[in-house]
């Protein structure tokens, strides 16, 4: 699957020709509409469109504005008039930093773009195709039949591996995967409160769930910090993301400072991680829930390896495994709201935005929009062949986002994501098991709840 990354046609519009956007309705004194987004966010930024294309929202005593529609979600990335800012990347901050290429704007994001680039360029990826290969199958392997998986735990672990073992060069992520699995769903569901309800000073009260909160964050630092190190102390100077961090330049040439290399860290390590290891445990949901799209998966790693374990020179031929992935990333997006905010009085779909206002969209409610997709909420991998996909709006499936803040992982992660996909597939059916839960967990990033699996031999 390919991301739009060509710039919409921009429409016109006289200043008086501009629209105030619609207030949604249900906010309640106080709290706004942050109390829907923490009870039932996903159904609330779904129903929005049908308000309009552009919404008011309140969250606390700020007015935030709701983009709906796919075409304007487009124009939102791409425009310069919009920044990446607001309240997500607010929350956001205490974990990735204000240096690091995630939240970074302007000329050090496109520096700092320059410098991680090149480790994922499409001729780089295939270098990591033997770490990805073995990561999948040990993840295999390492399953007993009839055994109970925690997939939580498990597809942190892989998820872990790949990006240390590829992007740092880390040999030593057993045990520091089982922290950031624990400390990332502490983190991000943290987060996602601090976004929607911005008590600021509730936050900074010694209350249990705080406590936790801040105890999971700075284990989070001491896990980059502990990379970090243990590379300087070795004096080695591997090909990898790692050592260019190390070795790169600020604008005047002199060495990047040590914030900025935690921050640019903690910015490949955690996020990454975070999503792809929420997008393997909704693959193995679909896995389990659509025996016959497993069964279909398994038809065509057979009939392109002949028998033997998928490689990753297999990939490219896996168009159905591909769709699966794609398919199970459109109705459970691990990103599931993005923020941006006005850097100057502008306009978007002839709707009035103010300088400095923050703008939410939600690519879950995009990628779900009846408007867009025929028989929108069924899993239909089919949907992505070549002559279906041609009936998708533009940007109404932008799962790695498009123009200058386009994920620069993309094709890296798809293609751990189709072998993950793969090598499990062919190797077992899946079954849930007493007390798992496949309801989705909501915070800065979607997940099951707690869901548990038994692998059966084919």
């Amino acid at each position: 699957m390919t991301v739009e990354s060509a710039k919409p046609e921009a429409q016109i519009y006289a200043e008086s020709e501009l629209r105030e956007p619609p207030v949604a309705g249900g906010g309640v004194p106080l709290l706004g509409h942050g109390w829907k987004l923490v009870r039932d966010p996903l159904a609330f930024m779904a129903a929005l469109r049908a308000h309009g294309d552009v919404v008011r929202l309140r969250l606390g005593p700020k007015t935030v504005y709701a983009v709906t529609a796919p075409h304007l979600t487009g124009a939102l990335a791409l425009s310069p008039d919009f920044k990446i800012d607001g309240p997500l990347w607010e929350s956001l901050e205490g974990l990735l930093g204000k240096e690091g290429v995630a939240t970074a704007n302007g000329p050090r994001h496109r520096r700092q773009r320059r410098t991680i680039q090149p480790a994922f360029r499409l001729d780089a990826i295939p270098a990591y195709g033997p770490i990805m290969e073995e990561e999948a199958h040990a993840l295999a392997v390492r399953w007993r039949p009839g055994e109970t998986i925690d997939c939580t735990s498990e597809s942190f672990r892989v998820a872990v591996r790949i990006a240390a073992r590829c992007l740092l060069r880390g040999d030593f992520m057993d045990e520091r995967a089982e922290r950031l699995c624990i400390a990332l769903a502490t983190v991000f569901r943290g987060m996602y409160r601090r976004m929607v309800i911005p008590a600021g000073p509730l936050y900074r009260l010694p209350l249990p769930p705080n406590r936790k909160f801040n105890r999971a964050l700075a284990d989070l630092h001491l896990l980059v910090d502990e990379i970090v190190a243990e590379r300087r102390a070795s004096g080695q100077k591997p090909d990898d993301l790692l050592t260019a961090l190390l070795e790169a330049k600020d604008d005047n040439g002199e060495p990047i400072g040590e914030q900025e290399i935690h921050d640019q860290v903690v910015a490949i390590l955690t996020p990454g991680s975070e999503t792809v290891a929420s997008t393997v445990m909704w693959l193995l949901q679909v896995l389990a829930e659509h025996p016959e799209q497993a069964d279909r998966v398994a038809a065509e790693v057979e009939s392109v390896t002949g028998g033997r374990p998928v490689a990753f020179a297999d990939v490219r031929a896996l168009r159905h495994t591909n769709n699966v992935v794609v398919e199970a990333m459109r109705l459970r997006p691990a990103v599931w709201i993005l923020t941006r905010r006005a850097v100057t009085g502008t306009q978007l779909g002839g709707y009035r935005i103010p300088a400095g206002a923050d703008i939410i969209y939600s690519p879950y409610a995009i990628q779900r929009d009846p408007e867009s997709y025929r028989d929108n909420l069924r899993f239909d991998p089919d949907r992505w062949l070549p002559e279906r996909a041609k009936e998708v709006p533009k940007y109404a499936m932008s799962p790695f986002s498009v123009g200058n803040r386009k994920c620069p992982s993309d094709h890296f992660s798809m293609a751990q994501l189709t072998l993950i996909t793969a090598a499990v597939a062919s190797k077992y059916r899946f079954e849930q098991v007493p007390g798992s839960q496949d309801g989705t967990r909501v915070g800065i990033t979607l997940r099951p709840h707690n869901l548990l699996l038994k692998p059966v031999p084919r």
